[in-house]
């Protein structure tokens, strides 16, 4: 006859040390919705493939607790709110990692393939990792926009972006259907900026994000926060450029609310003399450019102008093409522009690493609230192991696997590690399990806890 386990029937909070980055984030809950909402997080990071809920039952088994359905109903029907969570990760983060000194972010917008018939949000969108320039690829999902701080651990030798904020484009027809104004991508990423302004008035960020973003509406919004906000992206050669409004002479009438058109920036490159620089690239190799840069009022038609810095790079090797970029800061140097942008290719690698080990396109959720908290729980998971990684000690961090080339840590050995001490301090450290594991040879012990947790 099978035995049937028991579960607890109220929830209880684990008190392994990988939990106290998540008690940061118990006043968003209930006493007993938090409990469930901790094993639902411990076990998705512990768990090896597709991340729904009853998988991730059926990793931790007994140390679940109540009844399942309980734990489905966490990201269904409890009543909780993700703004209070970004800002309390946001917090965690520049408080101890960032703790002065300009805060840099990188955003970017990602889809996440989701089949199935009836889904919240679902729509067809360009998915930008399966696209090249000479093919583009859709795919049926959920479009993310994602706001990443950029953090530089010790033990790694390019910054990290840790998701902090996450909102789901909705597609046009569904804003209609439910009577709301449509949001594109920027207007969405302007939101979760001025939320992060609001949460720390005292503090100063610069933001990059892809040429989706460097439209004229996010940066005048940047030019009006201009003391603590700065834009950077990619810019439009033929963008029209104005000089400033000239002074009032005191005439009856309008006054101008520009100046004499000058060169866009294609045409200044034409017969400029460039100049050669060496700037830090993308991946953080150090690259020889050469740039040409200029200052002038963006001007748009109904918003009004914008005092941005263009920088015109050509790389010498010849592996990128010709790209240009802007900054709302004209204070910025060129070589600062384009070390701002190439660094916010680390959001390009969260989002690779987010499929590989957290199971992002994995979920079966349907419902509205289980799809507005599914994917955005799962980045604010990435975070959580990357800071839990980087308070563990020294040698607890070294690699397990490593190979010709490899030569800093990734994500990979942040979750192997994550996972060993969840392992070790959680799950086999109750008493039913700690004196049996006690007992077997610590070779043996070592080689359970690798084939436990894996890097995929």
């Amino acid at each position: 006859m099978a035995t049937r386990i028991r579960r607890a029937r109220k929830p209880t909070i684990p008190t392994c040390p990988a939990v106290s980055l998540l008690r940061e984030f118990a006043p968003a809950f209930t006493r007993p919705t938090f409990a469930r909402a901790v094993v639902l997080a411990l076990a998705a990071i512990l768990t090896v493939g597709r991340r729904s809920v009853q998988n991730l039952l059926r990793t931790v088994g007994a140390l679940a607790p109540g009844h399942p359905s309980s734990c489905h109903r966490v990201l269904s029907q409890r009543v909780w709110s993700l703004w209070p969570l970004g800002r309390a990760l946001a917090a965690y983060i520049l408080r101890h990692f960032v703790p002065d000194g300009p805060v840099f972010l990188a955003g970017d917008d990602t889809v996440d393939e989701h089949r199935g018939g009836r889904v919240y949000g679902k729509g067809c969108h360009r998915d930008s990792v399966r696209s090249s320039h000479e093919y583009t690829a859709f795919r049926w999902g959920h479009k993310w926009v994602v706001l990443c701080v950029l953090v530089q651990f010790p033990f790694a030798s390019r910054p990290w972006a840790l998701p902090i904020l996450v909102a789901l484009y909705r597609p046009p027809k569904v804003d209609r259907a439910e009577g709301r104004r449509h949001k594109t991508c920027p207007d969405l990423m302007r939101q979760l900026l001025a939320s992060l302004l609001h949460a720390f008035p005292g503090r100063r960020f610069v933001f990059t994000g892809d040429g989706g973003f460097g439209t004229h509406d996010l940066a005048d919004f940047a030019s009006r926060h201009r003391d603590r906000l700065t834009l950077i992206s990619r810019f439009y050669p033929k963008a029209a450029l104005y000089g400033p409004p000239p002074p009032r002479t005191g005439r009856a009438g309008r006054p101008r609310k520009r100046g004499s058109r000058i060169p866009s920036p294609d045409q200044v490159v034409k017969r400029a003399r460039r100049r050669r620089l060496e700037v830090s690239w993308y991946g953080g190799q150090q690259r020889a450019v050469e740039i040409v840069t200029g200052t002038g009022h963006w001007w748009r038609a109904g918003k009004g102008l914008v005092l941005v810095r263009w920088v015109y790079v050509h790389d010498l090797t010849g592996t990128h093409r010709d790209e240009y970029f802007f900054s709302t800061d004209p204070a910025l140097t060129p070589a600062q522009v384009v070390e701002n942008f190439t660094g916010r290719w680390s959001i390009e690698t969260t989002f690779q690493e987010m499929r590989r080990h957290l199971g992002l396109e994995t979920t079966s959720v349907r419902t509205k609230a289980s799809v507005l908290r599914t994917a955005p729980c799962l980045f604010g998971l990435y975070s959580v192991v990357a800071l839990t990684f980087a308070g563990l000690p020294q040698a607890e961090r070294r690699p397990r696997i490593v190979w010709t080339g490899k030569s800093m840590v990734t994500f990979s050995d942040a979750i192997t590690a994550v996972r060993r001490r969840l392992w070790r301090d959680w799950m086999f450290s109750r008493p039913e399990h700690k004196r049996a594991l006690h007992e077997i040879p610590r070779p043996i012990r070592t080689l359970l806890l690798q084939g436990l947790a894996p890097a995929a």
